[in-house]
């Protein structure tokens, strides 16, 4: 048996001898399927492909592809998945729905690891206290510290003072500032390093949200081949806005480094072919961009929710008790509610100001009808979101003062967070549910409206235009949160909608939300990340075909 793996391996070494000799690449040789010293040799050769700015041969390229077809041929995921985000998630605290726990399951059923931002801020030193590892059962976790000066240039400058408002179209409310992009890649270079002494051949990884757009460039450049995907969590904006970010060019060209990147909506993905069209002359094609690195998937996968385990929690005695408590107090309103996190995006003084215009056309809702607005605290509130935040509670306020009665307030509004339970007693006590940002991706809270509703007596769900959602759930009441006018009418439509065709929208919307759950989002995404590019093995084939015809040698062919 040793024998025959010596000679496996002197036959595989030969090939890698004669592929680089035929490659006139003068880098390290790479003796693949073999021990771990092996594939440290294969990542420093792929890692001079990936970093270098030489237009190396055809060969060596194709090279690449070639090894990392030999471990693809499945088009399914064997090793760990490795997922990366900036908060670590707790599998045992999850929310009911959503796709971190639809992660959560996938790595409690497969084995993996969860990397990401602890919340903590440490002394800025090398120390063991910069990475914490603890295990659960077959889930590991990471949890990286930051610096202070990580956390200011990385986290509150670059990713959400300049990148957040980029990508919502709020290019006005961005301060560009060169050093909080150098911070930005040095954290993506730390991810990086992190991951590249802990993976194995097979594993996954699969980095969520703009936090981590440069990370696939750093572990390319330290010659890690492994299948890596993206998912953008927000909306991409159009060519002309991305291009107001201060080089973007070598910021977003990072991502051709994933194998897959994943967006929400078609909109978005046509506005990244269309911005890697204008911007680097690329052949972006449907579903894929051609570069010198080689090929990157790009495809659709909308945000989903667990359905059945959010009915079955909004069903918990305490999600009932507090439905309860909601219809004792509001037992004769009509509730419109919108639950959003603090931020200028969610368009919430525009609703607020819909909601006023509502009841001056249709008075008759005076009295009856009361806006339960919540807004989620925001984790590092900048001077956007104090700003919002007054505007909010004048709107709030004047609107109260102005025809509000002693026994009623049009607007109640909650700056505070909510427990779980709270919120589906809501989903579930209201008539009609306002997710009408001004620009976003995906709302979970759609989708937990739709899934907490009674079938027999659902409640309306009104959408914006300028949101995935709006593609994805046609069903529901489209609306311009711009158009105050439009925002009145669509409200007055939803609170004298028919129970009959309030049951036929509901019935569409459940279909929809439960065939494209987040397990079906993850199952996708993972497929087309374990799947090798059958585009590329003809061409490698016959590639290889010629050059080892060209280099045979007096002891034959190999």
């Amino acid at each position: 048996m040793a024998s025959a793996q010596t000679a496996q391996r002197q036959q595989d070494t030969e090939v890698a001898r004669r592929l680089v000799s035929a490659s006139n690449v003068p880098i390290l040789l790479h003796v693949y399927r073999l021990n771990k010293a092996a594939q440290g040799i294969y990542r420093q050769f792929y890692g001079a492909l990936s970093s270098s700015n030489v237009a190396f041969p055809p060969v060596a390229l194709f090279f690449v592809q070639f090894h990392r077809c030999s471990w693809e041929q499945r088009g399914r995921m064997s090793g760990r998945l490795i997922v990366l985000s900036n908060r670590l998630a707790d599998l045992h605290t999850l929310d009911a729905g959503g796709l971190s726990v639809a992660l959560g399951k996938l790595l409690r059923e497969h084995g993996g690891l969860w990397l990401g931002w602890s919340g903590l801020i440490t002394a800025e030193t090398n120390g063991e206290n910069r990475v914490e590892r603890s295990i659960d059962g077959n889930v590991e976790y990471l949890c990286v510290n930051f610096s202070q000066k990580e956390h200011d240039g990385y986290y509150k400058n670059y990713a959400n003072g300049q990148l957040w408002p980029l990508l919502h179209q709020r290019v006005d409310l961005a301060e560009f500032d060169g050093s909080g992009e150098l911070i930005y890649r040095a954290v993506n270079k730390r991810f990086a390093d992190t991951l590249t002494s802990i993976l194995d051949d097979d594993d996954i990884v699969w980095a969520h949200d703009y936090y981590f757009i440069t990370l696939a460039e750093e572990l390319r450049a330290a010659g890690v081949m492994n299948r890596i995907g993206f998912f953008f969590h927000t909306p991409l904006p159009p060519s002309a806005t991305l291009a107001a970010l201060p080089n973007h060019e070598s910021l977003f060209s990072a991502l051709f480094a994933y194998d897959l990147v994943g967006f929400q909506s078609h909109e978005d993905k046509e506005n990244f072919l269309s911005y890697v069209r204008t911007y680097f002359g690329d052949q972006a094609v449907e579903g894929s961009v051609v570069t010198r690195r080689g090929r990157t998937l790009v495809d659709v996968f909308p945000l989903g929710i667990d359905v059945e385990n959010f009915r079955a929690f909004a069903q918990s005695q305490g999600s009932q008790e507090a439905l309860q408590r909601i219809q004792q107090e509001y037992s004769r309103r009509k509730l419109l509610i919108g639950i959003d996190p603090l931020d200028y995006a969610k368009g919430i003084p525009h609703r607020v100001r819909g909601f006023g215009e509502f009841l001056k056309r249709f008075p008759e809702f005076r009295s009856c009808a009361t806006l339960i607005q919540v807004a989620f605290p925001a984790s590092d509130e900048t001077n956007s979101c104090t700003d919002i935040q007054s505007e909010i509670e004048s709107l709030c306020g004047a609107l109260n003062g102005d025809i509000g009665e002693l026994n009623w307030a049009p607007v109640r509004y909650i700056h505070r967070t909510l427990s779980r339970e709270e919120l589906a007693g809501l989903y579930q006590a209201a008539q009609v549910a306002l997710v009408t940002p001004l620009r976003d991706s995906v709302s979970l809270v759609a989708k937990e409206f739709v899934a907490a509703q009674n079938p027999d007596a659902p409640g309306v769900l009104v959408l914006s235009k300028f949101t995935g959602d709006a593609e994805q759930m046609p069903a529901a009441l489209a609306v311009n949160p711009y158009d105050k006018e439009s925002m009145a009418y669509v409200m007055h439509r939803a609170l004298t909608m028919s129970l009959a065709e309030r049951q036929e929208r509901h019935r569409a919307l459940m279909e929809t939300i439960s065939r494209y759950d987040a397990r079906w989002l993850c199952d996708r995404f993972l497929r087309a990340l374990s799947r090798p590019d059958p585009a590329q093995q003809p061409k490698i084939k016959n590639l290889l075909s010629k050059v080892f015809r060209h280099r045979e040698t007096d002891s034959g062919r190999f």
